[in-house]
């Protein structure tokens, strides 16, 4: 299966970086959507993610649950992946694990150290800004919306620039974040869709807890899928 793109492995690019501020027209929506996920402590949202590249294409779905961690604490995820086959991504802001039911082994590494594509994810509990995260953004009218009324904007994350082009983000009339497309620089891209997102719903803490079954293997280092 093919490795999903890494995330947060190249901090130095970003100092050869140039800060660009959103243009005017779409400051408002910027801020508007900061400020709807600033208040969110807890999201739980169905998810479709399909990665096209490399002469093929795959599609995932499952339920996403993310919960905001402490001031510099990491946040807490969980993917569940249902369909086509049950695989899980879960970290609980110290530890983050990947798992495949049946299989003997599981990865684990420091969440500290987290090397993957999932974590870009991070605003959508107010981690951090928009405009922090995405160089230049600005409107991206060759993307069209999944509904009539959304905005599509366009950036370049000032962390991967190396290796992502750029990160595309569909905007509901009700700044909630509902498309993300995330375009390589060889020509691949991830792109997630949410849907029946829930907003500060009670999450139990054992959510995002994980033991490997007995008899499975311990694996240190990198996650992969």
């Amino acid at each position: 299966m093919i490795a999903m793109m890494k995330f947060l492995t190249v901090f130095l690019c970003t100092c050869a970086l140039v800060y660009a501020a959103p243009n005017a027209e779409i400051r408002p929506i910027v801020a508007a959507v900061d400020q709807h996920y600033e208040r969110i402590r807890t999201l739980q949202t169905d998810f479709t993610e399909t990665y096209r590249g490399s002469g093929m294409e795959r599609t995932e779905s499952g339920t996403l649950w993310m919960a905001k961690g402490g001031m510099k604490k990491p946040g807490k995820m969980r993917w569940e992946y249902r369909s086509p086959r049950d695989k899980l991504f879960v970290s609980d802001g110290r530890v983050s694990w990947f798992y495949v039911p049946g299989d003997r082994q599981a990865r684990r590494t420091d969440a500290r150290k987290l090397d993957d594509i999932r974590s870009p994810l991070a605003f959508l509990l107010g981690k951090t800004k928009l405009e922090k995260e995405l160089s230049g953004l600005s409107l991206a009218p060759d993307v069209a919306p999944l509904a009539a009324g959304d905005t599509v904007l366009r950036g370049v994350p000032q962390a991967m620039a190396d290796r992502v082009s750029d990160v595309v983000l569909e905007v509901t009339p009700q700044h909630r974040i509902v498309r993300i497309i995330i375009n390589d620089v060889d020509g691949a891209a991830t792109e997630y869709r949410f849907s029946g997102e829930q907003e500060n719903v009670a999450i139990p803490e054992a959510r995002f807890d994980f033991r490997p079954p007995a008899g499975t293997e311990t694996i240190e280092g990198q996650l992969e899928q």
